[in-house]
């Protein structure tokens, strides 16, 4: 049996605080785009092609930035457009799953670790910044994961990713040199998530 609420499955990597706007926001995006959801579901596509697609897209921002920089920030709009829509379809198809939660997350985290290492690669942002943000980005996905299948979530947690993202046409061509800066600010977040996550996992064994 599946253990969710609200919903949602148990053992994804999302906050109290955050899980119940998670679910609103599926549920109006279901309802906005319950027409394209239906020619998806005709089509025989599932919420896991929908997530290969993305990861594709979230790929190819890689080699593309050194080609054209607009070209990579368009296939990382569509990522970010594209992974929006496999919660949705799941829900409308009756599939939604921790698997499929599991699987959707982990795409997630090779797009944020791609991205970041071709940004050190450009020489955008050293490999400390850009290391440490790769870093403890993963290890509080992993912890928000085990303390939710724990029942000890945590209560907020910052999803930078999306941040960064918006942050790199800034970058490029408004405030050139900002998006270490972004990258630092973002880990030190994150690592006071990692040290707490750390901490409440441990009480709980």
């Amino acid at each position: 049996m599946k253990s969710e609420v609200h919903g949602a499955p148990v053992g994804d990597c999302y906050s109290a605080g955050e899980r119940g706007w998670m679910v609103r926001g599926q549920e109006l995006r279901a309802v906005a785009l319950g027409q394209l959801l239906r020619i998806l579901s005709a089509c025989k596509v599932t919420p896991d092609h929908l997530t290969s697609i993305s990861l594709l897209f979230g790929l190819a921002f890689c080699p593309l930035f050194f080609a054209s920089v607009p070209l990579a920030l368009a296939a990382l709009i569509l990522h970010v457009l594209v992974d929006g829509l496999d919660g949705p379809l799941a829900r409308h198809l009756g599939v939604a799953s921790r698997r499929g939660s599991f699987t959707d997350t982990m795409a997630d985290q090779i797009v944020v670790t791609a991205t970041t290492i071709t940004l050190m690669k450009a020489g955008l942002t050293g490999t400390a910044a850009g290391g440490i943000y790769i870093f403890v980005y993963g290890i509080v996905v992993a912890f928000a994961m085990i303390r939710n299948a724990m029942a000890i979530p945590y209560s907020w947690l910052l999803r930078p990713r999306f941040f960064v993202y918006g942050w790199m046409p800034i970058e490029f061509w408004m405030w050139s040199g900002t998006i270490e800066y972004v990258l630092w600010a973002a880990s030190a977040v994150l690592g006071w998530k990692m040290l707490t996550g750390f901490y409440y996992i441990r009480q709980k064994l």
